[in-house]
């Protein structure tokens, strides 16, 4: 009697490699969503600016910012420097590009004072052009 193999064949083995193809494509979108979300989180600094019915966008060619925050404490670039540092810095810019606006961001809360001690830091450093940044008026049912 012809008897065929008692011999098994085995079946398909289980896979045992990670399927990496999902966690690439939530790789991608969480990229894209920072990619969205870095420009809107530039300034970190809180100011309430003053509002004004002749605040129109303006656009220079060379800017750097400089913020007064409500305490009066001067940033420029985001990070926070003593008036001393921030002459310095300001002279350093001055140096290389005379042309160059400084755009002011202060409170509103700010002392007239500390706003015209950093206006001189600029002019000392050569810097004479300064624009004030502000808001343009809320309208009548938006006002805070």
């Amino acid at each position: 009697m012809p008897f065929g193999r008692l011999e098994r064949t085995q079946g398909a083995q289980p896979i045992s490699d990670i399927n990496v193809t999902p966690l690439v494509d939530v790789m991608l979108v969480l990229v894209v969503i920072f990619i969205l979300t870095a420009p809107l989180l530039a300034s970190s600094i809180r100011l309430d600016l003053p509002r004004s019915e002749g605040a129109t966008p303006g656009s220079a060619r060379e800017a750097v910012t400089v913020v007064v925050d409500a305490a009066g404490q001067a940033y420029l670039d985001d990070q926070p420097l003593a008036q001393s540092a921030l002459a310095e810095r300001l002279r350093r810019i001055g140096a290389e590009r005379p042309d160059t606006e400084v755009q002011l961001r202060a409170d509103a809360a700010v002392p007239y004072g500390r706003v015209v001690e950093v206006m001189g830091a600029a002019n000392a450093a050569g810097l004479s052009r300064i624009g004030f940044v502000t808001e343009p008026p809320a309208a009548a049912g938006n006002q805070k």
